[in-house]
C-alpha cells in the first residue's frame, strides 16, 4: 500500500471520528436542553403540572374522590378497624366449626359454616370501599392482628354452647361498631359506603340472632 494511499484511509478515519464525536455532542445538548426545561417547569411556584407531578410521587396509590381529606381519612380508619374485626370472626367462626363436636354438630357445624362465608364475603367489599374514597386497607395478617378488636379464642376444647354464645356476643359487638361506623359516614356524607353498611348490620343481627336461639335454654 503507498503512502498515498495510507493517508487518505486516515483522513477517512479521523473525518468518521469528528462526525461520531459531533453526533454525541448534539445527543448530550438535546438531553441538557429537555432536563434543564423540565427543571424550570418544576421551580414554576403556580404551575399545575409541577402540583400535579408531585401529588402523584407522594401519593402514586391516591384516589380520586369528591370527599375531603379529612373524611377519607376518618372513614378509612373507621373501616378498616371493622375489616379487621370481621377477618377476626371469620376466623373465629371457622375454628368452632372445624372443632364442633357433640350431638348437635351436624346442625351446629352447617350452621357456622354459613355465618363464616357470610363474613368473609364482607371482606372485599369493606377493602374495596376503602380504596374508591382514596384510602389505603389492609395488607397482612400482622396488620390485622394489629388492628382487631374481636378477641381470639385458643382454646383446645370448647363446649359447643359456649362456642355459640361467644359468637353471638362476637356478632352483636360487631353490630354495635358498624353503627359507630355509619355514623362516622353521616357525619361526612358518605351515603355509598353507609348504605353498605345497613345491609352489614342487619346480617349480623341475624347471625346473632340464630346464635342467641341456638343456645336458648328449655323456660
Amino acid at each position: 500500500m503507498s503512502d498515498y494511499q495510507i493517508l487518505e484511509e486516515s483522513a477517512v478515519r479521523s473525518a468518521q471520528q469528528n462526525t461520531a464525536i459531533r453526533n454525541r455532542k448534539d445527543v448530550f445538548d438535546r438531553a441538557n436542553r429537555t432536563s434543564t426545561g423540565t427543571n424550570e417547569t418544576m421551580n414554576k411556584p403556580n404551575s399545575k403540572k409541577t402540583s400535579e407531578l408531585l401529588r402523584r410521587r407522594d401519593a402514586p396509590l391516591e384516589t380520586r374522590t369528591d370527599l375531603t381529606a379529612s373524611a377519607t381519612k376518618d372513614i378509612t380508619a373507621a373501616m378498616n378497624a371493622i375489616l379487621a374485626d370481621v377477618f377476626a370472626l371469620y376466623v373465629k367462626t371457622k375454628n368452632f366449626h372445624w372443632h364442633m363436636s357433640g350431638p348437635h354438630f351436624r346442625d351446629y357445624h352447617l350452621l357456622l359454616d354459613e355465618h363464616a362465608d357470610q363474613l368473609f364475603a364482607m371482606t372485599d367489599p369493606i377493602a374495596e370501599r376503602v380504596r374508591k374514597i382514596g384510602g389505603l386497607t389492609l395488607r397482612s395478617i400482622g396488620q390485622i392482628s394489629r388492628t382487631q378488636r374481636v378477641l381470639d379464642n385458643d382454646a383446645e376444647y370448647v363446649e359447643p354452647l359456649d362456642m355459640l354464645a361467644e359468637l353471638a356476643d362476637d356478632n352483636r359487638t360487631l353490630a354495635a361498631r358498624l353503627r359507630e361506623a355509619h355514623n362516622v359516614c353521616d357525619e361526612h356524607r358518605d351515603v355509598a359506603t353507609a348504605s353498605l353498611i345497613e345491609v352489614w348490620i342487619d346480617e349480623t343481627e341475624r347471625r346473632a340472632w340464630f346464635l342467641f336461639e341456638a343456645t336458648r335454654r328449655v323456660n
